[in-house]
């Protein structure tokens, strides 16, 4: 069997193969080249999902004859002017997109530069291209892209509905947006327009928050948070979503490197590891984070799609997210899901169907008592019992600030305690609102993060094994794990070599008890070679100390008395994180007082 070089057509085609997947990766490329032209405007428009057309035209600086025809070379790009593969600032740079679509489709590239008498095109059908000739066109760059794949018919079997092609088109368009507010995007298919995104204005800050919230939903707005950090030349900003505004899937997760919209996993963990005390482990956090640094510090060469990205300092960016993302979840103190969460409780209340009996004469609108008492007592008095001493279980330097219950001038944050519904929900009274709270969800709540103090204050407890336990691995896990001993070992964890495919560990933290450290160890070798980081110890921390809080709290059917619930609120108050519990539900529902007069009609 010979060696022989393959023919440029199926070059082309096996490169489509990598950079074209379905209809929106040929949109993900073309609209990163009209990005790239500097274009200020991008209207796309598809047929069938996309497979039988293809349309993206842009206001951009338009291309000559000859660079349109150099431009449906393979590995012909403007992008790489120092041929400089550590500098890379732009969208596009490996000039592959163009001569693999058109490999696989009908591709027709128009255009004309700002200034010029005319336009030109080139059509390419199947890999063969065409010679350029005149045509109308204004300033900018149009490219036809119809019967994707007619060329290789196999990948047609792979292709969805067109409607789910046309989903997946629109979200790679709604990423670009978010990373560019100051462009204009637009998809339309054959009958409607699908998304219009106009060009944000204000400052950097304003732009981009509107172009969240077009994208996400007015909801994002009032139930995120701005985060802003810089370590080291590398800025991290965006916005991240309260714990209780989660979704059931990390679709909701935008990531992007220098104004490149990734998927990376290390970034992806990173958020996992900052929410991990905040939220459910099936729930995921709703975020959008720019990670802006120096073009050498990143490789964006890694894959064709140019969705996958290397650190050179992956500790160092990991650190920084987590840090940062702890740090503003902290800051925003009791806060929940904020309006959203309402108008969403809001929507649950339904005024019923009255029938009012009938008096005298026939009235059919005379109000009649009750033949009995109304069942339930709000007497506070009435419930008293010995005190569940919150002030008590408040981690030192916060302080325990009683609200009186008979003083309605008395303004806190989360009101001042009115009564308590089935011994399970605390009702508290705001200057303009009222207020429900979980009494077992905010007292979950506290005994965590006061456990996570004593831990930071003290160090972790470890308990020696009477018998040390051994535990063989792969000799490339041990070189993993080894280097780490002395991170591990202040987790609670201590282990030294037992030859060159096994490791002893001596003691353990006290807090995991009698747990599988055989499997623990195996974990932190498989963590380590993915992350770089010991997250499965503290990971398992966590989750032992979430659940001795909850067994550790007050429970719901729990009656308390006046003094009790309103220490409950102020330390609510004065804990970081108090707004959900340890799972990501909120602790507590806020209605405001012109919400409660719409449930009346009075508004």
């Amino acid at each position: 069997m010979s060696i022989r070089l393959l023919p440029s057509n199926l070059v082309n085609q096996i490169a489509a193969g990598e950079v074209v997947e379905r209809p929106a990766s040929a949109v993900k490329e073309l609209v990163e080249n009209a990005i790239d032209a500097g274009a200020s405007r991008i209207d796309v428009v598809m047929a069938e999902g996309g497979q039988a057309l293809i349309a993206v035209t842009d206001d951009g600086c338009g291309m000559t004859a000859d660079e349109i025809s150099l431009a449906l070379e393979r590995h012909a790009t403007s992008k790489l002017p120092d041929d400089d593969l550590a500098h890379i600032r732009h969208m596009g740079f490996r000039g592959e997109a163009l001569p693999s679509i058109g490999s696989v489709a009908r591709l027709r590239l128009t255009s004309r530069p700002k200034g010029a008498d005319a336009a030109w095109t080139v059509l390419v059908e199947g890999g063969a291209k065409g010679e350029p000739e005149p045509a109308a066109h204004p300033p900018g760059t149009r490219v036809e892209v119809r019967d994707l794949f007619f060329a290789t018919p196999a990948r047609l079997k792979f292709l969805k509905h067109p409607r789910t092609e046309m989903i997946h088109a629109r979200e790679v368009l709604e990423r670009l947006a978010m990373a560019h507010p100051r462009l204009s995007f637009s998809l339309a298919d054959e009958t409607r327009s699908i998304l219009k995104l106009p060009a944000c204005g204000g400052d950097d800050e304003t732009a981009r928050l509107e172009r969240l919230i077009a994208v996400l939903g007015r909801d994002f707005g009032p139930a995120s948070l701005e985060v802003v950090a810089d370590r080291e030349g590398i800025r991290l900003s965006g916005r991240i979503g309260l714990p209780t505004f989660n979704k059931a899937t990390s679709a909701a997760q935008y990531l992007f490197v220098n104004g490149r919209p990734v998927r990376d996993r290390l970034l992806a963990g990173a958020v996992r590891a900052a929410y991990q005390d905040v939220l459910a482990h099936d729930r995921h956090a709703v975020v959008s984070l720019f990670l802006d640094l120096p073009p050498d510090a990143v490789d964006v060469n890694v894959h064709p799609a140019k969705a996958e990205v290397r650190f050179r300092d992956q500790g160092m960016v990991r650190g920084l997210i987590v840090g940062a993302l702890k740090h503003t979840l902290a800051g925003a103190g009791h806060r929940a899901a904020g309006p959203s969460g309402n108008l969403g409780a809001l929507g649950a209340f339904r005024t019923p169907e009255v029938h009012l009996p009938a008096h005298g004469g026939g009235s059919s609108h005379a109000w009649q008592p009750p033949s009995r008492p109304p069942q339930g007592n709000f007497d506070l008095a009435s419930t008293a019992q010995a005190p569940l001493g919150f002030s008590d279980i408040a981690p030192e330097g916060r302080p325990f600030v009683p609200g009186p219950a008979d003083d309605p001038a008395v303004s806190y944050p989360l009101g001042v305690a009115r009564g308590q519904v089935h011994d399970t929900y605390v009702i508290a009274q705001t200057t303009d609102g009222l207020v429900i709270v979980d009494q077992h969800a905010a007292h979950e709540r506290l005994v965590y993060e006061r456990m996570k103090d004593a831990i930071a204050a003290g160090g972790i407890a470890r308990q020696g094994l009477l018998i040390p336990e051994v535990v063989e691995m792969e000799e490339t896990a041990c070189a993993r794990l080894l280097p780490r001993a002395p991170e591990l070992a202040a987790l609670g964890l201590v282990l030294d070599s037992f030859g060159p495919g096994a490791v002893v560990v001596r003691e353990v933290p006290a807090l995991l008890g009698d747990c599988d450290v055989q499997g623990l160890v195996r974990d932190l070798a498989d963590q380590l070679a993915e992350w770089g980081e010991a997250l499965a110890l503290q990971d398992r921390l966590a989750h032992v100390c979430g659940t001795m809080a909850c067994h550790s709290s007050v429970r719901a059917g729990r009656k308390l008395n006046g003094t009790e619930m309103n220490a409950l609120l102020r330390q609510m108050e004065a804990t970081p994180n108090s707004g959900q519990c340890n799972h990501g539900r909120p602790t507590y529902v806020e209605l405001k007082l012109a919400d409660i007069e719409k449930l009346f009609g009075r508004r």
